[in-house]
Parts: structure tokens; sequence; C-alpha cells
């Protein structure tokens, strides 16, 4: 038993200092500092603790269990908003990969761990919350002959629009760590991120030349793409995000507040040739403090995000009549199509504030493939199934 807290212990930070005081110098927190303020006290059951990098033809165990603890991903189930929903709608998977261990690289045994957390999370029908930094798969595994698990990223893929799936990232997120974030069905990720589908390496390898880690997917560049659906001042932010996101596909809440929504006729220009501040009526309709944007500076002629009306999560589109007249460009398409397609996997219904004199049209648009991603947007409300008000 001894033996056994010895070996619990490494895999901790108390028993890690020397690499989390190298994480907290760079000014993040530990994979398990996130774990601890994501899920509700005492409730996370972890999976796979023990595992170590699949290295023992080239490591001693007392290397590998200090240096590799769980193989760089923590799996398991906990309870997240449990104050609000109770123990049974609360219950959630959680993945953090670890970026103090070998980088946060997905190595055998890793692969191994992430495959029975998204099976069980399928099989119990459980929302995910997956923390995402990291380097990509690992070649340095040397006890099997093939390393690379490819089958996580259908098994993961293939849960998007069957239960929620919220990826969170902080620092590096590279190659098949990219590939995770961005399947998720919301993505949240702090200023200092930055995520692309190859890292350094990779790219000077493919003869793409030699560029620094904080040049490639900065959020800059990701929040004007759609990569990044939210983002965090930090981890702590995103954390509460991560939380606030998921409770939309938890249920309703009985405690809630609202603005004075006699507010609304006062915000709303008498004369319609004036434009007005959608997102002040989105926040005067909505609970207090409950509208999250969903991608705000990608395709900004139209609004979407996610909030409550008297304690109920609703989906919500809204033209910005201060952007192009209201006009719907391609962007503007692109992204309440998918968000179209979000409310209608999990049920939400959808408020649509519609001030629009319609589609952008134009040469100009019509070099963004307008007519393919404008028609999208029509397949998406075509298929909607949840009440559209």
């Amino acid at each position: 038993m001894g033996e056994f807290q010895k070996l619990i212990h490494c895999t901790l930070d108390e028993g890690r200092p020397e690499p989390v005081a190298k994480h907290h110098a760079r000014g993040y927190r530990s994979a398990r500092e996130n774990l601890a303020d994501l899920c509700d006290p005492d409730s996370f059951l972890e999976y796979g603790q023990l595992a170590v990098a699949a290295q023992r033809r080239r490591r001693d165990f007392d290397d590998l269990k200090i240096n590799t603890a769980a193989d760089g991903i923590l799996t398991g189930q906990a309870t997240i908003n449990a104050d609000l929903f109770g123990p049974d709608a609360s219950r959630a998977m959680v993945i953090i990969n670890d970026y103090t261990v070998l980088a946060g690289t997905q190595g055998v045994f890793h692969h191994k761990k992430l495959d029975r957390a998204i099976e069980l999370a399928e099989k119990l029908h459980l929302p995910v919350v997956m923390y995402t930094e990291g380097g990509g798969g690992r070649p340095g595994d040397t006890d099997y002959e093939l390393s690379l698990n490819l089958n996580s990223f259908a098994a993961w893929a293939g849960l998007v629009g069957r239960v929620p799936t919220i990826a969170v990232n902080n620092g590096y997120c590279f190659a098949g760590n990219a590939a995770l974030f961005g399947c998720a069905d919301v993505t949240v990720a702090t200023r200092a991120s930055w995520i692309g589908m190859a890292g350094p390496a990779m790219i000077e390898g493919g003869g793409l030349g030699s560029v620094a880690p904080t040049a490639i997917g900065p959020t800059d560049v990701q929040t004007r793409t759609g990569v990044i659906d939210v983002l965090a001042e930090d981890e702590r932010d995103a954390t509460r995000l991560a939380r606030q996101l998921l409770s939309y596909f938890q249920g309703p809440v009985d405690d809630w507040r609202c603005a004075d929504q006699r507010r609304l006729w006062d915000l709303i220009p008498a004369d319609r040739r004036f434009s007005y501040d959608i997102r002040r009526i989105i926040t005067t309709l909505a609970d207090t403090d409950s509208f999250i944007e969903i991608r705000p500076d990608h395709g900004r002629t139209l609004i979407t995000g996610l909030l409550r009306i008297e304690g109920r999560p609703l989906g919500v589109l809204a033209n910005d009549c201060r952007i192009l007249g209201g006009a719907i460009d391609t962007q503007g398409s692109a992204s309440a199509a998918r968000f179209l397609k979000l409310c209608d996997d999990f049920d939400l219904p959808v408020v649509s504030l519609i001030d629009t004199p319609g589609f952008m049209v134009g040469p100009d648009s019509e070099t963004e493939g307008a007519v393919r991603v404008m028609s999208d947007l029509f397949i998406a409300g075509a298929r909607l199934r949840s009440p559209l008000v």
C-alpha cells in the first residue's frame, strides 16, 4: 500500500514540483489546477492515473513515473454544476492534456486513455470538456511497433452532435491536438493560445521554412477565422466559461434575474433609418449575465450566441444593422449555419432577431463562394427541428 501511494504521489503536482514550477513561471496553471477549478469538489474519478509513457526500452521506470506521469493526459468522470442541476444531470467526462509531460504529446497509453474516455462518453451519453494544450503526435515511444493511434480522431469527431463537446485551450496547440480542438462543438481559447494544424518542427520538415511557434495560429488570427468560438482572458476565465457553456446543455435553472423589459422601447430608434446596438437588446432580453456570444469576430453581420430567458437555455441569431446595414455576407452565413446545427443537435430553441435587407451580393461576394455558402444557411434552417421564434 505504501508503494501504491508513492506512485499516486508521483502523478500529483506536489510530487512533480519542477515541471509544475516551470509551467507556473510561464504564467500558466497546471493540468490538475485546471481540473480542480473545472470540476465540483471531490467529484472527479480518474481513469488510468498510473499510466506512463511506452518508453521502457530506453528509460527506467523511476524516470518514467516522475517525468511521464499519467502519460500526459488526465481522464475521468466528474460532476460540473451539480449545485444547479443535481448529481445525475451534471455528470461529465473530463479530458485534460498535460503540457508538463512531454509537451502534452500523444503517445500509446495517452491514446488508450483518450479512446476509453471517448468510448464511455458515448456509451453513457456524457458531455465532454477537453483541454487541448499539446504538440500532437509523439514519435519517441518505443514499446510498440505502431505507436500512433488514429482511432482517437475518428472517435472524437464521431461524438460531435451526439453529446456536447467543449474544447478549451491555453498555450501551444498543434497538429493532433489542434484537430481535437477544432472538432469540438464549442471552442474556448485564452489570449495566450497558438493553434495550428502543424507545429514548427513539422512545418520546417515539410520544407516550408523555419517559423516561431508564436507565429502559428495566434488568437487574433483564429478569432477572425472562426476557429475560436469564445475568447477568454486566461485559464481561470476559460474554465469559468467552460462551466457556463456546459450549463446550457444541462437544462433550465430556477434562479434567474433579468433587466426591466420596458428598456427595449428606448433601445430601438423610432426612425428606421438609424442604426442601433443589437447586443444591448440581446443582453436586455436575456437573463442577467447569461449571454455568451459565439464567434464575435467572425461573420460579424450575424450575431450568434447562447443565453437564458427565464432560466431556459436558448440560442440567439441576430442581424447587426451596423455592419453592412445588416446584409448577410458569406462569413455570416457560414457562422449562422454552423450555429443552427449546434442548436438543432442539442434541442436548443432559437430566437431570431431579424433586421436585414437580405444577402450581400455583387462580384466581390461571388468570389467568396456566396452561392454555395449562403445556400448552406438555407439547408441548416430547413433542417432545424428545435423551436424557432
